[in-house]
């Protein structure tokens, strides 16, 4: 007997455990499949926007550690600019926290979650083999990262990959005062990407990323920023490197029965390297496409429309950091910026909405950037 279901998601990660919430919420049979053994950790920032927060349908209230509401920027650990808002932009968790939190929301609403299980194969006609039992579904969502097999099953991916090599400092080692509710962000440090310093609960997460060729450099970036900010390199616990499947314009997020989510779909942001409000989007067009029926093409023509545009500005915005970075950080600093900044992580306007006044940072920085 082969197991059928309405719909199999392949990765309990944020993109796939909050689709396969609202699928089975509204009354579809799913099979939420990972193959660690939750709760467990995944290397990442951990933050969470408030325009990503505004796309889930509950509340992550219960896995908050830390809430920041003050951004500071440097530049090469000598120019510093800080600037506090009246009300928290990113609310600050782990991802062993997290993901097992979303995974049990997806549980309660009636999805069918096997951890420590292993997917060996996604068929494009609607079936997986796991542990060598096939299970049968309408439509398979991908959710298991840029290499996993549900995205190798749709065929090459076109992808630009960054890497990062992050770690852990508890607070009896840096000063809360110094790091609570502020998140640290160092430009110019790394080529690609940046340095940052965000605070947990009980310690802060240091961290380099950058372009792919930077991978045999990041041990030696991470050093630097210790050093820079007073930290003992030897305090840094659970060190650990990861890479970022930034968008790329040729992909295809669907092909027969099967369509990709998240990181699977390389949804993060080539910019800030977050791929949390990414993961939460898309799940919810492929909920939405999904459960109207009449087959997945609308699924790719809303991925498209929704994050063309700010992949756009994110690859113009990122290459104006990396080739002009003095004038890119007058820039970032000017008051005018901030007041953007705001408004895109709160979710009251679109990175891609570029006009009137309060959109002109961006459009200098697509300038730049071309």
């Amino acid at each position: 007997m082969v197991a059928r279901y309405d719909v199999i998601v392949v990765g309990a990660g944020p993109a796939g455990s909050t689709t396969a919430y609202r699928l089975a919420r509204a009354g579809a049979r799913v099979c939420l499949l990972d193959r660690a053994r939750f709760p467990r950790d995944k290397p990442c920032g951990g933050g969470l926007t408030l325009r990503a927060v505004r796309e889930l349908p509950f509340s992550v209230e219960p896995v908050v550690e830390d809430r920041v509401d003050t951004l500071e920027l440097g530049l090469r650990y000598a120019r510093r600019w800080s600037g506090r808002a009246e009300g928290p932009l990113v609310l600050m968790t782990q991802r062993r926290r997290l993901d097992a939190f979303l995974a049990g929301r997806a549980t309660a609403a009636g999805a069918e979650f096997r951890d420590g299980v292993k997917v060996t194969e996604v068929d494009p006609a609607g079936a997986v083999t796991v542990g060598g039992e096939r299970l049968e579904a309408d439509v398979v969502v991908g959710a298991d990262g840029a290499n996993g097999v549900a995205a190798r099953s749709l065929g090459p991916q076109a992808l630009e990959l960054g890497v990062a090599l992050e770690g852990n400092v508890g607070y009896a080692h840096v000063s809360r005062e110094r790091f609570g509710g502020r998140a640290v962000v160092e430009l110019g440090v790394v080529p690609g990407g940046y340095a940052w310093v965000f605070p947990k609960g009980d310690h802060v997460n240091v961290g380099v990323g950058g372009w792919q060729s930077e991978g045999p450099h990041l041990r030696e970036r991470l050093r630097e920023l210790c050093g820079a900010f007073g930290i003992d390199e030897a305090a840094v616990r659970d060190v650990r490197g990861h890479r970022l499947p930034m968008r790329g314009a040729a992909r295809r997020p669907a092909h027969g029965r099967v369509l990709l989510v998240g990181d699977a779909a390389g949804l993060v942001d080539p910019l800030s390297g977050d791929g949390m409000y990414e993961a939460f989007v898309s799940g919810r067009l492929a909920a939405e496409t999904i459960l109207a029926g009449g087959g997945l093409e609308p699924y790719a023509e809303r991925f498209a429309a929704t994050f063309a545009p700010l992949e756009t500005v994110s690859w113009r915005a990122k290459l104006a950091f990396e080739r002009f970075p003095r004038l890119a950080f007058r820039l970032a600093t000017t008051n005018l910026s901030w007041r953007l900044f705001q408004a895109v992580v709160r979710g009251e306007q679109l990175a891609s909405d570029t006009r009137g006044l309060r959109g002109a940072p961006l459009r200098v920085l697509k300038a730049l950037g071309v």
